[in-house]
This record gives C-alpha cells, sequence and structure tokens, in this order.
C-alpha cells in the first residue's frame, strides 16, 4: 500500500531530485578537500646520517625562510655563519657567508654574491647560489657545528660528533604541515 500511494503521489521521484544535487554537492566538497589537502603547504627539511635512518633534526620551513649553520673555523678558530634558503621544489640554496676573518677554505667565488663588511664581519651577500642535498661532516666540540633556526639553537656537534649527515628538503602537503602542528616531528625542536 505504501509503495503504491508513493508512486500515485510522486513522492519517489521527488526523494531522488532532492537527494542527487545533495550528493553532487558533497562529491564535490569532498574532491574540493582532498585536493587542498594535498597541495603543498611548505617544506620540511631533514637532518639525516648517511649511515642511519633516523633524522637528527627536522626543520618545517616555508619557501625563502632561512636556516643558518654556524661553527668555528677548525684552524683558525673563527666564527663563521653560512646562511641557507629552500626553493617552493625544496632545492636548498646558501644565500649568505659571514666569517670574522679569512681562514683556509674561505674566500670569494667570482661572479657570486657581493663582498661586505658587517661591523668586524666580512660578508658575500646576495649568493643565491644551488647547493642542492648536500652532506656535511659534524665537527669536533670546539667546531660546534650549530643550526640557527627561528628563535632556537642545534649543536649538531653536542648530538653526533665526526658524523656525516645529509641535508636534504621536500614539500610536504597541506595535510601533512597541519598534522605536524599538533605532532611535530620527534627531531624538530620546541
Amino acid at each position: 500500500m505504501f509503495c503504491l500511494s508513493c508512486v500515485r503521489n510522486n513522492t519517489i521521484g521527488s526523494i531522488k531530485d532532492r537527494r542527487l544535487p545533495v550528493l553532487l554537492a558533497a562529491g564535490i566538497g569532498l574532491t574540493l578537500v582532498a585536493a587542498l589537502s594535498l597541495t603543498p603547504a611548505g617544506l620540511e627539511l631533514q637532518l639525516v646520517p648517511v649511515r642511519g635512518d633516523r633524522p637528527l633534526l627536522v626543520l618545517p620551513l616555508q619557501p625563502g625562510e632561512r636556516f643558518t649553520i654556524h661553527y668555528y673555523h677548525s684552524v683558525e678558530n673563527a666564527p663563521i655563519w653560512e646562511v641557507h634558503s629552500l626553493d617552493e621544489k625544496g632545492r636548498i640554496y646558501i644565500e649568505e657567508e659571514r666569517y670574522l676573518k679569512f681562514g683556509a677554505g674561505m674566500g670569494r667565488m667570482p661572479g657570486v654574491g657581493q663582498m661586505v663588511r658587517r661591523g668586524p664581519y666580512e660578508v658575500i651577500e646576495n649568493m643565491h647560489l644551488p647547493t642542492g642535498d648536500f652532506i656535511l661532516r659534524i665537527g669536533s666540540p670546539g667546531v660546534d657545528h650549530t643550526i640557527l633556526w627561528r628563535d632556537h639553537r642545534v649543536n649538531l656537534t653536542a648530538m653526533a660528533p665526526h658524523v656525516a649527515v645529509e641535508f636534504s628538503a621536500r614539500p610536504v602537503s597541506r595535510i601533512y604541515a597541519y598534522w605536524r602542528q599538533f605532532f611535530p616531528h620527534p627531531a624538530t625542536p620546541q
């Protein structure tokens, strides 16, 4: 009886007519949410020992944001700062070198950046020289390879002296970046 009255009143057709736009809207909405959550929303720089799989350090970064490697020259015992950035694809660039005095292995590369003085320091600025992923052998105590990022200082020498680490970066999805805001990687400074 119930089905017969539905057919006479044409309520089955109207239920289908009302459900189709709702299903289409839900499908479009879910597609948009999925697409937005998978779009890149920043970068992640990882420092991983060459002979290991667990990162020593993981830094969330935005394209163009800078981080610095600070250390003391092993021969001259003079402070050095190497300022790096990442582009939107996760490629690493050296942007600036700053040092108190010229040491072995230090110096200007013709055609790269501009040499200026800032107080007692010699600075090569505006370098924007691609390094790509690179390997750094962390120095001994006294060299004190330290990463400066936002308001954090992470002394790599205190964590892993004499260990070769690879610096590499990759874009991360919006949903991953959102997840890491609430659940940071264990190797991210807090």
